[in-house]
């Protein structure tokens, strides 16, 4: 799910209490990797930073042009 914000985008992605802390204990990974498959599908969207909420993990990014770049 997709929610648009005036400067940025939202990526909501629905996920369990015991796979969100393991998630979240590797985050600087996985921002690393969502960044660098955006850069090599030519992408001008870049993920901004990634948090835990009670619907699931959410990534914030600068913007999407297409929900298929995701």
């Amino acid at each position: 799910m997709i929610t648009k914000g005036p400067s940025h985008k939202q990526i909501i992605v629905p996920i369990n209490g015991n796979n969100m802390v393991k998630f979240m204990s590797s985050s600087s990974n996985y921002m690393i990797n969502i960044n660098r498959l955006l850069k090599n599908i030519k992408s001008e969207c870049k993920a901004d930073y990634i948090r835990a909420e009670k619907s699931g993990i959410i990534i914030v990014t600068d913007k999407v042009i297409s929900a298929l770049d995701l």
